[in-house]
């Protein structure tokens, strides 16, 4: 059980469920005024390195296969 609490598969969905978290916050963030630039910066580069995880993660767990 202690297994799948660490498992590459679910570690993906965790990432997957932060970087919808922060794409719904920063949409509101946007519509909000006034805008905090400094904190919306820093929320959107948190949700560029999960999104590089994610792919890497995604590319461990089903690796492409040879042309």
């Amino acid at each position: 059980m202690d297994d799948n609490l660490h498992s590459p598969q679910r570690r993906l969905i965790e990432l997957r469920i932060e970087h919808a978290d922060l794409d719904s916050l920063i949409d509101r963030m946007t519509v909000q005024t006034p805008i905090d630039e400094l904190v919306l910066r820093r929320l959107k580069k948190r949700r560029l390195v999960l999104r590089d995880h994610i792919v890497r993660l995604e590319a461990e767990l089903d690796p492409p296969e040879p042309a």
